[in-house]
This record gives structure tokens, C-alpha cells and sequence, in this order.
């Protein structure tokens, strides 16, 4: 496909971009396969505005009538393309941005109006992955033969000698066949063969079967992860199943399963083929229910909470009911408590835990990771958190492609599209606020992650899971964004310059009164939070010139 197809009217002279936290602009738009670019004419200006059109996620357009009679210009002396754009209509074009932003373009002329706006409408929503930006992004200081993403499971098994004894590497799902959504090498108990792990798969939804995502090194204990088990009506059992679990508590009392359906949700599964885990077949595992929302009334929530920000009424109390009622702070403290409860099952009652709803995609991925940051400070190091979403959202099979395909503003029927990524960082940006010292990265990067997620220059969230990311020859053919929000200028802007290391756990609050609004997303194309940025960068400078001041009053040693 060529996409000079779509391209109608490839630039249009003489256009006004408002967008905020900018005065409007007048001067030259053009647009390309992949992106809009307004360049700003005025004098004095430089301005330049590139937005990817990925990052779109919907439009309006308005047509306004300048002049009805042309002949007025025709005995100007206008010529006759002059007379046309005169006496047809002005455009504005409204741009809603995945980022929340909201730009809007007036176009002189009806017809470049609605070129322009067929063109990106088409172009904001290509079909084919192949012809999304990252297989053609090629940045000046990094080539397609680097090494691609941080870590590999492999890689990390041989670093976690702990695990030798009683863990193993399994390549079953090697050629993706037994779990199209797992990645190709998975943790299992040392017990357990891959005759065992493939009947497993066939017992858990979409071949999820039960695999280790983290090993706790003060007790020994792990958290597992799986998708929920098809037990079905006539509460069907798998004995390997059962043997797997068994194995994985060998030699402690008990275990936990944490469920993150609500009991009836879980029993309604049984209609449909799912179900749970029976208390006869799993006696040494106690199940503990713990209801997340996910899907449609997460992505509903988005929506009211992106509305309520965006209300411009200045009413106290319609600001207090839009924020309550888009529930979305409850979804906050649910993801931190259930969290919590994870971790302190591991860390302080000493029991391994298996994690799943009914995917094991999306609230399971949620909370598995979040304990793990509350537990272990080696992934609350810049490096350490970016491993762990490559590990446990990227390589364990989070949809982004399905989940990310629109933001709070489209207009297009909800499908699968689900803000659990946004939920985990915005997760992580309260631990971040209760524990200002504890994590090694700032809130920038959190924002950086936001927009990637949803609209990227990069490979690394292209796709629904690794068996897709293959067939599409993603490492072969685009950057990995974690190695390049690691190399030296970026590691300095998204490096946490008051981080303090601590071995200790960080146990957040979960109190309605410790919980904020994450104005720094939210709200991020206001000018109260442009000033809270400008405070953050005063805060680094200051960290440096007090690094400098302490290296120049030690003594020279001799």
C-alpha cells in the first residue's frame, strides 16, 4: 500500500493550531503517511508541532460558509482557484489526542478541510501492523542490530541460583503451540515434565497454565500466576493440575489463590465453561476473592474521569460528583489493596500464592507486578522497574494492541480496549508520592510510558503477545524503548534524583485520604501542572549542584 493514497491534500498554507499551554499559531500543515507537522510562519516564532497520527483517537470537523457569491471576486480580478477557496468555507478540524490532548486546526477552504480529515481519519487507524511507524522509525544513535529488550527469561533463571533446586526452565510452549499468549521459556516446578505442562494448558483458559513470576528471597516463597481453571458446569477436574500446584507448596502448610473475580463472578464462570479451583481437589490452597473491575467498566471509567477533567464549569460540587462517580480512585485502591494482600501473604505470612481472574492478562499481570514493587527494591531501580514490565506485561502476553487500540476520546464502539496499563501506572505513580525517596525513577517516565503505550515510535507494545511480535519480525525490524529510556541523556531526565536505596518493603496506604488524583497525566495540558514540572526540573538542579558542592569540600586524597 502506498500512502500517498489517503493523501489528498498533502499541506495546506495558512492555518491556526491552537493547542494548549500555547498561544494559537498560524502557518504551514503537512501531513505524511505517519504524522502531522505544523510549522509555525509568524515571525519571530521557530515553533514546530509533530504529532504522530497513531496518537489519535478521534476528530471533528465543522464546515463554516465564508461567501455564498463568487461573482463579487470574479469582478476583482481574483483568479478563478482564488475565487473557489474565497467563496467556499473554512474548516476546523478538533483533534483528540490518546495523550488527552485536544488541538484544534482552521483550515481555509471546505475541500483541504476534508482531505485533510479523511486522511488522518484513515491514517490514525491503519489495519495492517506492519505499516505502523516503528517499522519505519530509525533513529541517528541506534541501529536494528542492537540487542533487543533488557532481559530474557532465560537470563533471568541462570542470575536466580535459588532457584536451581526446586525450579526448572521449560521450552514446552517453544514453538508457541501450547500457549500462544506465553512466551517461548517459562518457570515451572522441577517435579513437573512438559507432558504434565500440556494438560495442564489444556485445563486453563487459553492455555495459561500456572508458571513462577517471582521468587522471594528472604523465605523462599513465590507467586505464581495462571488464567482460571475449565472446570466447567460438571466440575471437571485435572489431576495434573492438582499435582502442579502441590508441587510448588512442597513442604509448607498451605498456599493462597488470589482471585481477582467476585465469588458469584467466579461461579457464573462454571456457565460457560470457567470456573475455580474446588476446596476438595485443592486442600492446601485457601482461595481469597477479591473483585477488580476490568474491561468495558474500566474503559467506561476512563472515559467519565477524562470528562470531568476536562469540565470547565469551575462547580466545586459537579467536579467532586463527575470525580466520584467515574470510580476511578476505587479502582486505584482496589489494585493497591489486592496488591497488598499479595505481598503480605509472601512477605510477612510466608505462603506462596497463585494469582488469576479469568484471562490471567490483565488484573493478574496488575497485581502481580505491584507486589512485586512494594516487596523488592531491585525492581524499583529505573533498570529494575523496566524489566519488570518487559517481563511481566510484554513477554507474559498483556494485549496492548487490543487493550491501548483507543484512549478516552474515541467515538468508535467499544471492543476490548481496556486502560489496565494506565491503572498500573497510575499505581505506581501513588507509591511513587507515598515513597518519594524509594523508587529510582521520576513521574516523567511514568508519563513517557502513558504515551508509548498507546502511540510509539518503538516495537515494544506493537502486537498482542511474543507469538505475535514474532510472526511480525518486531526485534528484527523496529527499536526497543527500553534500551533507549536507558541510554545516558534519557536515563538522566527519568532518573529519581532524591532515590534512596532501601532492602525494606514500601506498604502503601490505601486510605481514601492517601489516594490523589495523578494530576500530572489528568490533568497534563493545564498550566497548574506545566508549573509542577518546572518545580520537578528546579528540584534535579538543585540535587546536582548539591552533588558538586559536597565532591569539591572532600578532602583530595593523597
Amino acid at each position: 500500500m502506498e500512502f500517498s493514497e489517503y493523501i489528498k491534500t498533502a499541506n495546506v498554507e495558512d492555518v491556526v493550531l491552537r493547542q494548549p499551554l500555547h498561544p494559537p499559531g498560524r502557518g504551514t500543515l503537512c501531513i505524511t503517511g505517519h504524522h502531522l507537522l505544523f510549522s509555525d510562519r509568524e515571525e519571530g516564532s521557530c515553533r514546530q508541532v509533530l504529532l504522530l497520527l497513531r496518537n489519535i483517537d478521534a476528530i471533528e470537523k465543522s464546515v463554516e460558509n465564508l461567501l455564498t457569491c463568487s461573482g463579487l471576486f470574479s469582478n476583482a480580478g481574483l483568479s478563478q482557484s482564488g475565487v473557489s477557496r474565497l467563496s467556499g468555507s473554512s474548516g476546523t478540524i478538533t483533534i483528540k489526542c490518546k495523550d488527552l490532548r485536544v488541538l484544534q486546526l482552521d483550515i481555509p477552504g471546505m475541500e483541504e478541510c476534508l482531505n485533510i480529515a479523511r486522511s488522518i481519519e484513515t491514517l490514525s487507524c491503519l489495519d495492517s501492523m506492519s505499516e505502523l511507524y516503528p517499522f519505519f522509525y530509525r533513529p541517528s544513535n541506534a541501529s536494528l542490530w542492537d540487542q533487543w529488550g533488557l532481559s530474557s527469561l532465560e537470563r533471568h533463571y541462570s542470575q536466580m541460583k535459588e532457584l536451581h533446586d526446586r525450579w526448572r526452565l521449560s521450552t514446552v510452549n517453544r514453538d508457541f503451540s501450547v500457549c500462544p499468549s506465553y512466551p517461548q521459556a517459562v518457570i515451572v516446578p522441577k517435579s513437573t515434565d512438559d507432558d504434565m505442562l500440556e494438560k495442564v494448558a489444556k485445563f486453563r483458559q487459553g492455555g495459561r497454565f500456572p508458571v513462577l513470576c517471582y521468587y522471594h528471597k528472604k523465605n523462599g516463597m513465590v507467586i505464581m500466576r495462571s488464567s482460571q481453571p475449565l472446570t466447567g458446569a460438571n466440575r471437571k477436574r485435572c489431576r495434573e493440575d492438582e499435582q502442579l500446584l502441590q508441587a510448588v507448596i512442597d513442604g509448607s502448610d498451605k498456599g493462597y489463590i488470589i482471585d481477582t473475580r467476585s465469588s458469584q463472578q467466579a461461579l457464573q464462570a462454571r456457565m460457560t465453561g470457567g470456573g475455580l479451583e474446588s476446596k476438595s481437589c485443592y486442600s492446601s490452597w485457601k482461595r481469597l476473592q477479591r473483585q477488580m473491575e476490568r474491561g468495558k467498566a474500566l474503559q467506561e471509567s476512563l472515559i467519565k474521569l477524562v470528562e470531568a477533567c476536562r469540565d470547565e464549569s469551575n462547580n466545586m460540587d459537579r467536579w467532586l460528583s463527575k470525580l466520584e462517580n467515574s470510580k476511578w480512585l476505587s479502582h486505584v485502591q482496589t489494585a493497591l489493596s489486592t496488591a497488598g494482600l499479595l505481598a503480605e501473604c509472601v512477605e510477612r505470612d510466608g505462603h506462596s500464592v497463585l494469582v488469576h481472574g479469568s484471562e490471567g492478562t490483565d488484573s493478574t499481570l496488575l497485581i502481580s507486578t505491584l507486589a512485586q514493587l512494594i516487596m523488592d527494591p531491585s525492581c524499583r531501580t529505573l533498570e529494575g522497574f523496566l524489566t519488570l514490565l518487559e517481563r511481566e506485561w510484554v513477554q507474559a502476553g498483556h494485549p496492548f494492541q487490543q487493550r491501548c487500540a483507543h484512549s478516552a476520546h474515541s467515538h468508535a464502539r467499544l471492543q476490548q480496549e481496556s486502560p489496565v496499563f494506565l491503572l498500573l501506572l497510575d499505581c505506581v505513580w501513588q507509591l511513587w508520592r507515598q515513597f518519594p525517596l524509594a523508587l529510582g525513577f521520576s513521574e516523567a517516565l511514568l508519563l513517557r510510558l502513558a504515551t508509548e503505550a498507546y502511540a510509539s515510535d518503538y516495537g515494544t507494545f506493537l502486537g498482542n503477545n511474543q507469538q505475535e511480535r514474532c510472526t511480525l519480525g518486531v526485534k528484527e525490524n523496529t527499536h526497543c524503548l527500553f534500551q533507549a529510556l536507558l541510554r545516558p541523556r534519557e536515563r538522566d531526565c527519568y532518573s529519581n534524583p532524591l532515590y534512596e536505596h532501601t532492602e525494606l518493603a514500601i506498604w502503601p496506604s490505601v486510605h481514601p485520604q492517601s489516594l490523589q488524583l495523578w494530576r500530572g497525566f489528568f490533568l497534563r495540558w493545564t498550566p497548574q501542572t506545566h508549573h509542577l514540572e518546572e518545580a520537578q526540573e528546579e528540584i534535579r538542579n538543585m540535587v546536582i549542584e548539591w552533588g558538586k558542592l559536597a565532591l569539591s569540600s572532600c578532602p583530595a586524597s593523597t
